[in-house]
């Protein structure tokens, strides 16, 4: 049996990041959204000042912009930083769970600000090796005070050993009300990778993530199909709908190397017509994503 790379002594290290903050300023400017509504190939009129941002949206702001030379080689920053330097080579966005404030949305032309802290960093030993979790809690706000508190969960893994197991699949539902298909080629990913200045390697490097990390293709963004589950819900909900509460949790990557769903229904016991269960499948009918969606 190897050593485990994290230790007594190397998580205490990791925790020591425990409670560390930065602060972020942007301005939310329309370019960007109308490269995400054209990405999810949307009709949507031209973005002006005032103009509501779609929810999830905002990951198109308070992007990383490290200098190349602190690139490290999976395409993300160095370990380190504002962000405990894991040992551990294969770095994901495993879910997170969002609230947005009532009366105050972000619009174009808003200057925000986002504060975020490392909530925790744990460690668990599973049948795929070690993963480190790391909980990072964001608060955004504009001229009008708070507007969206997010919890983002970020999951390190151990590198792929020959004749790996992988954890056995979950069927996704089959009992959804409104769905879509899409397909998810180069091109997609290439653009989505822009929009966020996403360097990692993953979402664009054949080579990379088939020889180094061990996938099968290009995985499809966690935060992509989230924001895919999401737009899903806008194209079938009332056009004034507006998100409260949303927490989406990645189950299985998504590759590049065939279609893929995503689905909505109505929640089991909802009773207000305004809690919503969105999940993705891949095409071999395994869950990918799910998510809970409750509008305000």
């Amino acid at each position: 049996m190897t050593s485990p790379l994290i230790d007594a002594e190397a998580l205490a290290h990791l925790q020591a990041w425990q409670g560390r903050s930065e602060t972020l300023r942007d301005d939310l400017t329309a370019a960007p959204v109308r490269g995400l509504s054209a990405t999810l190939d949307r009709d949507d009129p031209l973005p002006e000042a005032g103009t509501r941002l779609p929810a999830l949206w905002h990951w198109l702001y308070f992007l990383p912009h490290h200098r190349q030379s602190e690139i490290g080689e999976d395409g993300h920053a160095k370990r380190g930083g504002f962000l405990p330097p894991v040992p551990l080579p294969r770095r994901m966005w495993a879910g997170g769970r969002l609230t947005w404030e009532p009366g105050n949305p972000l619009q174009v032309g808003d200057a925000v600000e986002r504060t975020s802290t490392i909530a925790s960093v744990t460690h668990k030993a599973g049948r795929t090796g070690e993963l480190v979790f790391v909980l990072v809690r964001h608060e955004v706000r504009n001229a009008r005070g708070l507007a969206l508190t997010e919890e983002h969960d970020i999951v390190y893994r151990a590198a792929a050993a020959p004749g790996e197991a992988t954890p056995p699949p979950t069927p996704a539902p089959k009992d959804a009300t409104f769905s879509r298909d899409l397909v998810p080629d180069d091109v997609l990913l290439f653009r989505y990778s822009a929009l966020t200045f996403n360097g990692h390697r993953i979402h664009y490097d054949r080579r990379y993530v088939t020889q180094v990390e061990g996938y099968p293709g290009l995985i499809v963004h966690g935060p992509l199909i989230a924001t895919l589950l999401v737009d899903l819900l806008r194209r079938n909900a009332p056009a004034d709908a507006q998100l409260a509460r949303f927490e989406f949790r990645a189950v299985r990557p998504t590759f590049d190397i065939a279609p893929f769903r995503v689905h909505g229904k109505p929640a089991e016991g909802s009773t207000d017509g305004k809690t919503f269960s969105l999940w993705g499948e891949d095409a071999d009918g395994w869950l990918t994503m799910q998510a809970t969606a409750v509008l305000a």
